[in-house]
């Protein structure tokens, strides 16, 4: 039987824009092999597989590339998606089940809020090529469970950098978080996101970063909520809330194209 896939664009209430994400709820578990293979098919930075299970969903992601631990913007458009199609009451919370724990969705004013965990960065030595591979210049290199953050001076410096994403292949982590704070716009920061080593050069927009950025920023600026800005070509607005060890992410979604795996 064919199986219903949804393109979502995520953290955006306009199509074209924010982070597309295909979505596809499977009727049974399917081998990882198959699941990359149609994540390499959909070519885009996330493809989300939802199983429902007794108290929610299971939810794995996968770029074209490789299966990952955490994703924020393909698990705001599974969220989409189960409101949508009706899958979840509107009021009820969204379940998933994850390599990374429970996580959670709920609606709130017209946006989508994902309760996520919080992934402090330290500081660390720069990695070496890193300040060449950006073209910036860095105020602050840190490192996460995942990736690497680099602060720089300026929004308009993150917003200018045209990485050489060769040479940021090689640094050791899922990808760099390029930010700075928000002096140019009405936002709190700006951030970019590279993941080269996992196969997308440029990230529109990054849930799974704003779990560093949000602790980041709050230790900078002395505050726990934010409204922050992935100035990507696609761009998208995410609001950021730190609650101790959890971040929460809110975001809209909008569904652009629906499909059938035949």
């Amino acid at each position: 039987m064919p199986l219903q896939l949804f393109h979502i664009d995520a953290f955006t209430e306009r199509p074209f824009t924010g982070n597309p994400a295909a979505v596809c709820l499977l009727e049974r578990e399917m081998d990882h092999a198959w699941m990359q293979a149609v994540a390499r098919e959909m070519n885009l930075s996330e493809t989300a597989f939802l199983l429902r299970a007794e108290d929610g969903f299971d939810l794995r992601w996968f770029t074209p590339e490789v299966e990952v631990e955490l994703c924020g913007h393909a698990t705001l458009a599974s969220a989409h998606f189960l409101w949508s199609e009706h899958h979840v009451k509107p009021k009820a919370v969204a379940r998933f089940h994850t390599q990374s724990g429970l996580l959670t969705a709920v609606q709130r004013d017209g946006w989508i809020e994902l309760d996520f965990p919080a992934k402090p960065a330290r500081p660390v030595t720069a990695p070496a090529g890193l300040a060449a591979a950006l073209g910036g210049t860095p105020v602050a290199v840190l490192k996460s469970q995942y990736d690497h953050l680099v602060e720089l001076a300026t929004e308009a410096e993150v917003r200018a950098l045209e990485p050489d994403f060769r040479a940021l292949r090689v640094v050791d982590s899922r990808g760099v978080i390029v930010t700075a704070p928000g002096s140019d716009s009405a936002y709190d920061f700006v951030s970019r996101f590279f993941g080269p080593a996992v196969g997308i050069n440029e990230d529109p927009v990054t849930g799974s970063a704003h779990c560093v950025l949000g602790p980041y920023w709050q230790e900078r600026l002395g505050k726990s909520s934010f409204l922050a800005y992935q100035a990507s070509a696609r761009g998208g607005e995410v609001r950021v809330e730190v609650h101790g060890d959890r971040v929460h992410l809110g975001g809209q979604a909008v569904t652009v194209a629906r499909g059938e795996l035949v």
